[in-house]
């Protein structure tokens, strides 16, 4: 397994946070966690990308320990639903900033501005770029180590029609390349449409595990998030 999780806890008060779970992911898959606010989902994916702390549980990648955040730091890019971003610099510099920290040659910065068509926008300041052309950049981030994981936080919200279809475009090239995909949604239609495997979470505690097909036949889906997709 790529990804093992085991009895994983943080809790903020009695009913916030993640009570013990355990869960595996296969190198490859492309899944999502659905839930209400509040359901721990924003917070499962912080630990993965090691943003967080667990309260306890253990997570081992690629056979290696999540505490070892120096020898885990180039398996994951995490794509915030708030980009990570310093707004008062040039796109350029805060991807040169992070290739930097991650030990990536900026001939890849270079690169990945190309590839992204964001080579106009690289001396721009990031707090005059739209809420796309900053998602974007944040993706673009997350990639400068060609990490083997991504995980991305409700990537589609707030974007219009065609930058939704650009980021499903992305995520299903990302499937194709045989990265493994972890990503937080409310859209049934993005879920139905990318996913291959639905994890839920209610509470903090992970109720359902299965594939795609099962999860909108399912009770789980009927009876208690019915109301996401209304």
């Amino acid at each position: 397994m790529q990804i093992e999780v085991r009895n994983l806890t943080k809790v903020y008060n009695d009913t916030r946070g993640l009570f013990p779970i355990s869960f595996e992911i296969s190198k490859g898959e492309l899944i999502a966690i659905v839930g209400h606010n509040g359901a721990g989902k924003s917070t499962l994916l912080k630990i993965l990308a090691s943003w967080l702390l667990p309260d306890s549980g253990t997570v081992v990648i690629d056979g290696i320990n999540l505490n070892d955040r120096m020898s885990i730091v180039k398996k994951i890019g995490f794509v915030p639903e708030t980009p990570n971003l310093f707004d008062l610099f040039s796109v350029e510099y805060n991807l040169k900033l992070f290739a930097r920290l991650s030990k990536v040659p900026f001939t890849r910065v270079d690169e990945m501005l190309k590839e992204f068509d964001l080579s106009s926008f690289s001396k721009n300041k990031i707090q005059i770029l739209s809420k796309g052309l900053k998602q974007r950049v944040s993706i673009v981030r997350s990639l400068l180590a060609n990490p083997p994981i991504l995980l991305f936080d409700e990537p589609t919200s707030g974007l219009d029609f065609e930058m939704t279809k650009g980021i499903y475009k992305l995520l299903n090239n990302f499937h194709a390349q045989a990265k493994t995909i972890i990503f937080t949604s409310h859209r049934p239609e993005e879920i139905r449409d990318l996913a291959t495997r639905i994890l839920v979470l209610h509470q903090g505690r992970l109720i359902f595990d299965d594939s795609t097909e099962q999860y909108f036949r399912s009770q789980t889906h009927h009876e208690l998030y019915e109301e996401l997709y209304a």
